[in-house]
């Protein structure tokens, strides 16, 4: 028996040349830019060019590329490793499958199929599922894939221990670190998506709240929480409150708080620049202080521990992982979608 398993996340740039072709390839995703071909092209073409500079000075902060790919690489690491542990007489190969950067579908199902597995499971390394992020990347895969094997899907994982546990760990330790201090207000940081996204049944918010539910569950000492959202461009509605407007909010009650980015599983620019560098400077200008931020969960056990739990309970087509169900106004969940049929 051979278990090809594949984990999906978005890639990033890994030097400064790479910047303006990551640009490109993420905008002229039509899960981002929802338009005919013949105007998302040149568009895509134009913001890619247009951004590429910021971009490359963001990046430069981390040392000129993305480390997505590397703590990506750990991450397949540790799970294979468990996996052989846990799955004797499965011969369990795991692959990495980014969609705007290296390694691409076409690279990685050429792997997989090359592998030549019995089965073959998709693991998101999002944890909440979105049309823009899980339902891309994975479209994406199998347009590619002319390999054998039966394809197993998990849909997502919002509120299941391993991710609860692992943030709630890295909160916990920033804390720590920093004293335990009392004025602090825990603040769960997603990326945003435009409201019409979500307007039209994609369940990413209702997932993004569950995760935070389950974290603060475990944190009871920091008891004063929000959700908020991250990394909005241009000019539509965007989820609100955005984190920016929540730091500020928390400087004028005379609070401090601690950021959790809760829909990264990996440090990559939105975390060690964002985070780290922009909003570190939003939160001295309000006056907010202790500014602290726990790391995304990488590689800790927990983490790692519900990754393999979920290969192993994967199913034939998408299913949530940890009992998850989304309410039924989130028409765009797959994982409702196969219950409905």
């Amino acid at each position: 028996m051979k278990r090809a398993v594949v984990l999906f996340n978005l890639g990033g740039p890994d030097g400064p040349d790479a910047v303006r072709p990551f640009l490109f390839n993420l905008f002229r995703d039509k899960a981002i830019i929802p338009l005919p071909a013949l105007a998302r092209y040149p568009l895509a073409a134009l913001i890619s060019t247009t951004r590429a500079k910021g971009s490359r000075a963001n990046y430069a902060i981390m040392g000129g590329g993305s480390p997505l790919l590397p703590e990506t690489k750990a991450q397949a690491s540790a799970l294979e490793e468990r996996l052989a542990g846990r799955d004797t007489g499965v011969e369990t190969r795991v692959f990495i499958c980014m969609r705007y950067w290296k390694p691409r579908a076409a690279a990685a199902a050429a792997e997989v199929a090359a592998f030549a597995p019995d089965e073959v499971v998709l693991l998101p390394l999002y944890p909440q599922f979105s049309t823009t992020t899980t339902a891309s990347s994975i479209a994406d895969f199998l347009r590619a894939y002319r390999g054998p094997g039966e394809i197993r899907q998990v849909c997502c994982y919002p509120d299941a221990e391993g991710v609860a546990a692992a943030h709630a760990d890295a909160i916990l330790e920033a804390w720590s670190k920093a004293g335990r201090p009392k004025n602090v207000r825990l603040l769960f940081s997603a990326h945003g998506l435009p409201q019409r996204v979500v307007d039209g049944g994609d369940p990413y918010q209702v997932q993004i709240e569950a995760t935070a539910r389950a974290i603060a569950a475990r944190v009871p000492e920091l008891s004063d929480w929000r959700v908020c959202y991250q990394s909005r461009v241009g000019r539509l509605k965007w989820l609100d409150p955005s984190t920016e407007d929540e730091i500020r909010r928390a400087g004028s009650e005379g609070l401090g708080v601690l950021i959790a980015p809760i829909a990264f599983v990996s440090e990559h620019v939105e975390t060690l620049v964002e985070l780290d560098h922009e909003y570190r400077e939003v939160a001295d200008a309000a006056g907010v202080s202790p500014y602290l931020r726990s790391r995304t969960p990488g590689v800790r056990e927990p983490f790692i521990q519900l990754l393999a739990e979920a290969v192993l309970a994967a199913t034939t087509g998408p299913a949530a992982h940890g009992g998850w169900s989304c309410p039924a106004h989130c028409g765009k969940c797959p994982a409702r979608a196969k219950v409905a049929a």
